[in-house]
């Protein structure tokens, strides 16, 4: 079996969906071809070929015969004119007013009006139809050129059905019908491309949310360099209200830096001395000098761009459908207009005229732009208005399986939990001051590395207690630790170890603790002193998040390595429907399958790292803390880029409102152009109509109905 390669090119001038059908066939027509996909709004090609059948000259070769210019991914950079789209894709843009296409618009805007006038107020139809001529002609240059082109490549797009419904028009005397059609499909195309540079863009201000420059310190001087001109272990400067260039650790003075266009926290992050910073992200207050970490192209916001763009390009199962609805489309309605304009005139003996002139407006009506753009501008919305929001969504099928969710399996450590034990409780025993007994347990528990011994020693320095010198230290494996203070012995450890040393301690109170899901910990030397209560703290947004996923339809289950005591505690505060305790990765793997088959679509949230097996066979695998993971990055289908659980419930209704509008555009875009087919045979619809509502009216509506989708942010729904 012959393996295929992989080529990934940048396709210029690529900004209507016409381009990127023409690019798909130019490809498609080179033997050996394994699979394309070609998204017009980022104007990329991914495509499969076999090596030994063709190679990527041939390919590129095959891209630029049918107009367009096919450049190595981000490799290439001069300017390019795309004879299909006659786009100079690199011209600095003009204001609004000053562009070429506007100044064609007005000056076909006056010649309408005129010929009309001179039409219906002077009564002179001569006049009136050399008016309509050179409106035609000045709006219809560039959609007849490109028509013809494609005439010639053995392709009909919908340039070359504009350019024959209006030779049409004024073939049989309706010169301002003709002039119309071209002159409102010039402002269609224009209005349409206009708005898909804007959601094109949108991937754009992603890239720009990190500076250009950075300054660092060479020689103990401060230089301005560009971003990718900076090494690893470079020394950058950021001061307060500028933006962070690079990933990177912070080697001196401390600040807020707010995270919300990487991670979409609300509330700035304090930085010191050994944290993470990343680029884009905005120093607030503070003078922070940090030490490179990664290259520019290596950071996170790069990695997020890059991501994003991979995933507008993955379509989902309704855009696919719609691609080949829209292929079948076009062809059957352009048959059914030659059967408008020949058989009612050679069966029944009707007037020529009169049935060319409808055949000519489902010619117009053919036109299936509306339909073509539905679901991509959807999908670019919903996907760039999350990431704005630090959920990164690797592609539209992941979006489309979202929301046709039915269980939410949530890992418990480091998901619903913080990951880290905390001390919860101080228990006095004996009349042992609170103070007394943290204090004693930390001295001894700094000298040991047990996670359990950090969440002492780490409450302690928190309630500013003073740790004492200890010698004689010896830990016990799963049992505790002693140590000698002030010549006195003194255990730190489990009830069992108390029981082995036949030291009596309050047995009902650590049950009690333990049935809240709690490790206790005893302390004493002759008797017991106290019990320190340590769990892994739930996390602040874990019950509302729950809640709310409950309320939306959804059963909410706890998969867990710990043990049945604690999984039972976390599920009943958290009021979860189904949990399963001491579980290893392979456990969690056959219990998502088996939830898979008995309830229907489900989506797992873990670490993305041990988890990583579940995450994978779930239909949706979402991975939390994602900005310090390049594992959970790469291995989730879906990424949280801050340890935010709270953004779930955002996520699944993102999800359902992007095909909720989806489906809006595709059926309306149906509706539209089915209506205005069948009202074209009574003679209802004009051409001027059906390009003025079901072509560009209906264009406009489903972009601006899809970028809704942009400006939506958790807490609109």
């Amino acid at each position: 079996m012959v393996e295929l390669k992989d080529i990934e090119l940048e396709i210029r001038g690529m900004d209507c969906p016409s381009c990127a059908k023409n690019v798909e066939n130019a490809v498609r027509k080179l033997n050996g071809i394994g699979e394309i996909n070609v998204d017009f709004i980022i104007g990329k090609a991914a495509i499969k070929y076999d090596p030994s059948l063709t190679n990527t000259s041939e390919i590129r070769e095959a891209i630029e015969k049918a107009g367009y210019a096919a450049l190595e991914d981000g490799k290439d950079d001069y300017e390019v004119i795309c004879s299909s789209c006659s786009t100079d894709i690199f011209e600095e843009k003009l204001p609004l007013w000053k562009q070429r296409n506007i100044r064609i618009i007005a000056l076909s805007s006056v010649l309408l009006v005129l010929g009309l006038s001179m039409e219906y107020v002077t009564g002179s139809t001569a006049l009136s139809h050399i008016l309509f001529l050179f409106a035609g002609v000045i709006s219809g240059y560039s959609i007849a050129k490109k028509g013809i082109s494609s005439l010639l490549k053995k392709r009909l797009d919908m340039n070359f059905l504009m350019t024959i419904a209006a030779v049409g028009a004024f073939s049989i005397g309706y010169g301002e019908e003709g002039a119309s059609v071209l002159y409102l499909f010039f402002i269609a195309e224009f209005l349409e491309g206009y708005a898909s540079e804007r959601a094109r863009k949108s991937i754009g201000s992603l890239v720009k949310l990190a500076p250009d420059t950075a300054i660092v310190i060479r020689d103990g001087k401060e230089v301005n360099v560009h971003v990718h001109d900076a090494n690893i272990n470079d020394i950058t400067v950021v001061r307060p209200g500028e933006k962070i260039p690079l990933d990177g650790i912070v080697i001196s003075g401390e600040s807020s830096v707010n995270q919300a266009a990487i991670t979409g926290e609300s509330m700035p992050v304090h930085k010191e001395i050994g944290d993470p910073v990343y680029a884009g992200t905005l120093n607030e207050h503070g003078y922070l000098e940090i030490r490179v970490s990664k290259m520019s192209e290596d950071t996170v916001l790069s990695k997020i761009v890059r991501l994003v763009e991979e995933a507008e390009r993955k379509k989902s199962t309704t855009e696919k459908f719609v691609d080949k609805f829209a292929r079948y489309y076009t062809p059957v309605v352009i048959f059914l207009a030659v059967g408008v304009a020949t058989v009612p005139n050679l069966v029944f003996g009707k007037p020529f005229d009169e049935w060319l002139y409808k055949a000519l407006v489902l010619l117009v009506i053919s036109c299936p732009c509306a339909l073509a753009i539905s679901t991509p501008v959807s999908m670019v919305s919903g996907i760039t208005g999350a990431a704005k929001n630090g959920v990164l969504i690797k592609g539209g099928n992941y979006m489309e399986e979202m929301a046709k969710a039915k269980v939410f399996v949530f890992d418990k450590t480091g998901t619903l939990t913080e990951g880290r034990p905390v001390v919860t409780d101080t228990i006095e025993v004996n009349n042992y001051s609170s103070g007394e007994i943290l204090e004693t347990a930390a001295s001894i528990e700094a000298l040991s590395e047990h996670p359990l011994a950090k969440a002492i020693v780490s409450k302690a320095r928190n309630d500013r207690g003073s740790l004492k010198p200890v010698s004689g230290f010896k830990a016990t494996p799963g049992k505790g630790v002693k140590g000698v203070i002030d010549r006195s012995t003194y255990c730190i450890g489990s009830p069992a170890m108390f029981s082995e040393l036949s030291i009596p301690f309050p047995d009902e109170k650590v049950r009690e603790l333990e049935s809240d899901g709690k490790t206790a910990i005893l302390i004493g030397n002759k008797e017991c002193m106290g019990i320190i209560a340590i769990m892994d703290k739930v996390r602040d947004a874990a019950p509302e998040t729950i809640s709310m996923l409950k309320k939306k339809g959804m059963r909410v289950v706890m998969l867990t390595g710990d043990n049945e005591r604690i999984a039972r505690s976390i599920a009943s505060q958290l009021g979860i429907d189904e949990y399963r305790a001491g579980l290893l990765p392979e456990d969690k793997v056959r219990i998502v399958e088996e939830l898979d088959r008995k309830y229907g679509k489900v989506v797992m949230v873990g670490d993305g790292v041990n988890d990583a097996p579940a995450l994978a066979v779930a239909t949706v695998g979402i991975a939390m803390g994602a900005i310090g993971s390049d594992v959970a990055l790469e291995t989730a289908d879906i990424a949280l880029m801050h340890d935010d659980i709270s953004k779930l419930p955002y996520l699944f209704e993102l999800s359902k409102k992007t095909f909720g509008i989806i489906k809006e555009n595709i059926f309306s875009s149906i509706m539209v152009k089915g209506s205005f087919a069948v009202l074209a045979f009574p003679g209802i619809v004009t051409l001027w109509m059906a390009v003025a509502f079901g072509d560009m009216g209906l264009s406009l509506l489903v972009i601006v109905n899809a970028m809704r989708l942009a400006v939506l942010k958790p807490g609109h729904f």
